[in-house]
């Protein structure tokens, strides 16, 4: 019975040495994995990661982590043709493969949110326009405030539209007047010009656009992808 009692002990101060170091191993991946990301997005501050799963060292053996939640602020891409910042980046990675000698983190799926605040939206449309909240209401539709100064018919015309806010193709910001002033022989114009697609570039390959909601911040962009690399 002595025997016994000592090697339970045994075992358990065992177990607390492994399950340090797993603890250890895992804090030392985290890490690296937020700075290789800070280095391949040119990120100001380093993000923030969560590998899940445990024992972390026999996935580490296996090469391939069940999944890693990771979240970036500042992250610049463009919309548009211009650069604009999105922020609240949120990122799970599920079935990350471990590539090229532990160099690449290659995720089988990935889903995520990011946030694009109306001031920036607005500056990367255009002087002639102001993007903004509509309020509670008009947000459960998905809709944005227009106003847009469009030069028509050699007269200045000042709008204030209500727009609805999708994705497109996967890489694209749509936004769409729900109604526009009756003007004879100008309605068509007037769509042309507040009727917008804004293309969007840089997000981590593999990620892409899957919908788009509008809150009192801004509008956030829900992502989805495969064989998602954020260190790529």
């Amino acid at each position: 019975m002595r025997a016994l009692r000592t090697l339970l002990i045994l075992l358990v101060l065992l177990g607390g040495l492994f399950v340090g170091a797993d603890r250890l191993a895992v804090g030392f991946a985290e890490d690296e994995v937020a700075a290789r990301i800070k280095s391949a997005k040119g990120l100001s501050e380093q993000p923030s990661v969560e590998i899940h799963g445990f024992p972390f060292l026999t996935q580490i053996l296996g090469k391939e982590l069940d999944s890693v939640d990771a979240t970036l602020d500042g992250l610049t891409v463009t919309v548009g043709g211009r650069e604009v910042e999105v922020t609240e980046v949120d990122v799970a990675l599920s079935d990350v493969r471990l590539e090229n000698n532990f160099s690449t983190a290659v995720a089988a799926r990935a889903t995520g949110s990011a946030r694009i605040t109306y001031t920036d939206l607005s500056e990367n449309v255009g002087e002639s326009y102001t993007i903004g909240y509509a309020g509670a209401e008009r947000a459960a539709k998905n809709q944005v405030k227009v106003e847009a100064n469009a030069g028509l018919l050699g007269r200045a015309l000042e709008l204030t539209l209500h727009s609805t806010v999708s994705v497109a193709d996967g890489d694209t910001v749509r936004l769409h007047a729900e109604e526009i002033p009756e003007i004879p022989l100008a309605e068509n114009l007037i769509r042309d010009r507040t009727d917008l697609d804004l293309a969007l570039e840089g997000l981590p390959a593999g990620l892409k656009l899957e919908k788009a909601e509008v809150d009192e911040k801004g509008v956030v962009l829900h992502l989805t992808g495969t064989d998602v690399n954020l260190a790529g």
